[in-house]
């Protein structure tokens, strides 16, 4: 190939954008709005104080490895 030689690829990404969004029309639910709004409801559900991922769980956790970690710097 020559340097002068240039390739348009430009009809290229189109058609393939054009075929990742038949891909992804195709594979989603009919109720798509649906279950979106089930997920994003799951997902705010609130959590017990103590559930994993919970905030005062993760303060606790990350608080016994900093006194772990200091108490065997001063030993």
């Amino acid at each position: 190939m020559d340097s002068d030689d240039h390739i348009d690829i430009r009809g290229r990404i189109r058609a393939h954008g054009a075929r990742q969004l038949t891909i992804a029309r195709l594979s989603a639910p009919t109720d798509w709005e649906g279950e979106l709004r089930r997920a994003l409801a799951a997902h705010r559900e609130e959590r017990g104080f103590w559930s994993q991922g919970g905030d005062a769980r993760l303060f606790l956790q990350s608080f016994a490895i900093f006194f772990t970690a200091a108490m065997m710097f001063l030993i």
